[in-house]
């Protein structure tokens, strides 16, 4: 299972005062306000804005977080130019399990699905989740096969019928017209 959730990337500076506009990829915008502190990481792999920080690390405390634009305004503590928060443009926030958004019964972090076997009701093996992603009505897995093909399955009480995470698949009825 996943130990640590990306919940926003630092876009740009916003102001005078050393904020950040915040491009934020979790599900509940509003969970920035009860966030006392996040862990920003610049990528591994992928575009680094500025090379040579790849892998770089800290421990940011928000001090005062408001919305615009859909964006989240982030003031973080000891931040106070735009210069410093320039240095940190495209660094990612992540919090740990323990600060995750609670989930509801039958609900699931979609980190904890990717990579899971998806299996048809009659045993047969489909593929792996490879992505997962909204699309307005319901979300949509991408289930990359053996042979490097991809299929979209809508998530769906009538495709979707079973998440088994301690066997690591998820179990689907194939409905006609998916393949």
């Amino acid at each position: 299972m996943t130990e640590e959730f990306r919940v926003g990337v630092i876009s740009s500076v916003h102001g005078i005062r050393g904020e950040a506009k915040v491009f934020i990829t979790s599900d509940d915008p509003e969970r920035f306000r009860s966030l006392k502190t996040v862990t920003g990481r610049f990528p591994k792999s992928g575009t680094v804005l500025r090379p040579g920080n790849a892998g770089v690390e800290r421990v940011l405390e928000l001090q005062s977080v408001r919305f615009s634009n859909g964006m989240a305004i982030c003031k973080f503590r000891g931040i106070d130019t735009p210069e410093d928060m320039q240095k940190l443009r495209g660094m990612e926030l992540w919090v740990d399990r323990e600060h995750a958004i609670p989930l509801e019964e039958g609900e699931y972090y979609i980190a904890d699905l990717l990579g899971l076997r998806v299996v048809t009701e009659e045993g047969v093996e489909l593929g792996t989740v490879k992505d997962i992603w909204p699309t307005g009505a319901n979300h949509v897995i991408t289930v990359k096969q053996k042979n490097g093909n991809e299929v979209l399955l809508p998530y769906i009480p009538d495709c979707v019928k079973e998440v088994r995470l301690e066997a690591g698949e998820i179990l689907i009825h194939l409905m006609e017209g998916l393949l």
